[in-house]
């Protein structure tokens, strides 16, 4: 039978300590004492742990050295190719690597690299100080990398089967004052448009929804929580169509749909903001080509990218400190789409 390879989460077991503390004393990096890494080898060595790399470092040469210089930026095709949202976090992102005296390494990971959990090799061979994963990867996958013991940083994605920091929206208070901002209005009749299953960042804005309605004592009607939608015309005009009666008001989780709602329900006859209001979230181009222009809840990109820095950077200098979740406000930019409902 053979015997099952010893990880990094053994030695940390055995030693009752983080798998970061692990990393960063098999890897050579600041954080732990000089006692805490020996005996980290030691045990690693008892166990019978295979080193990656090169060469295994003895915990003399560990304690010289002063890591890679390297960061490692990792995403899907999707999320690199959303260039208005994704973009501005990565041009943070590189603006602020490059402050502190480090280069970033960017992978776009595959369908492909996903189902056969394949790293990336400058990740396997262990030549980056840090991973940032921006928006959701598998959650296999996320945790095949967080497992290098590599200190990890998850941006606009969470998972609790996930054990490492992440930095997201607040996505329940943003969607709560986007209803109450309607209901200040005068809408009492909202509905809500997304796809919950896509992202926790909706389902999350669906809780907000649900909480403002309890709130402020509305009810939610069901027929106007569309929480599987897609981001096509054809299905949201017939998803719309069909409802017996219209809400005032829809409360929509991106601005893409936020545009195709717009342009829907004018293609049905009705008037934006006359007859149906509309406000949408991340304040994207969308947002501002759509007519008319677009309420919605504004995203800081660049505040995004450089507490997903400052997170890391503290995590690779406090490897066992509990996990955070960063929680970042949004602000309401109120365009052309709202207004008080037709008497």
């Amino acid at each position: 039978m053979t015997k099952p390879k010893i990880t990094m989460q053994d030695i940390a077991d055995r030693l009752n300590i983080s798998k970061n503390s692990v990393s960063q004393a098999l890897s050579g990096k600041a954080g732990v004492s000089e006692e805490t890494r020996r005996l980290i080898f030691r045990t690693a060595d008892e166990l019978g742990y295979v080193y990656t790399g090169s060469r295994k470092r003895s915990a003399g040469q560990a304690e010289q050295t002063g890591g890679t210089g390297s960061i490692a930026l990792v995403a899907t095709d999707f999320a690199f190719s959303m260039r208005g949202f994704f973009g501005e976090i990565y041009l943070t992102i590189e603006k602020e690597v490059q402050k502190r005296g480090k280069s970033l390494q960017i992978q776009s990971i595959s369908k492909q690299m996903m189902d056969e959990e394949a790293l990336p090799a400058f990740i396997e061979q262990r030549e980056v100080d840090g991973i940032l994963i921006l928006s959701h990867l598998s959650t296999d996958y996320m945790n095949k990398l967080v497992d290098t013991g590599i200190p990890t940083v998850l941006i606009d994605h969470h998972h609790p089967d996930v054990h490492a920091d992440a930095i997201l929206t607040n996505n329940r208070f943003s969607a709560y004052r986007a209803v109450k901002y309607l209901s200040e209005l005068g809408h009492s009749r909202m509905g809500f448009i997304g796809n919950t299953s896509f992202s926790p960042s909706y389902y999350e804005r669906l809780e907000g929804f649900h909480l403002a309605h309890h709130e402020l004592g509305l009810t939610v009607n069901p027929e106007w929580v569309v929480s599987d939608a897609l981001e096509d015309p054809e299905f949201l005009e017939k998803r719309i169509g069909a409802m017996g009666e219209q809400p005032t008001a829809w409360f929509c989780v991106n601005d893409g749909l936020g545009f195709i709602v717009n342009s829907t329900v004018q293609n049905m006859g009705y008037q934006v903001p006359t007859d149906i209001s509309i406000v949408s979230f991340d304040n994207g181009q969308l947002s501002r080509l759509a007519t008319p222009k677009t309420t919605t809840m504004a995203v800081d990109l660049a505040l995004f990218g450089q507490t997903a820095i400052r997170q890391l950077f503290w995590r690779m200098e406090q490897p066992e400190a509990p996990y955070m979740e960063l929680l970042l406000p949004t602000t309401l930019v109120e365009r052309d789409s709202t207004s008080a409902p037709r008497a």
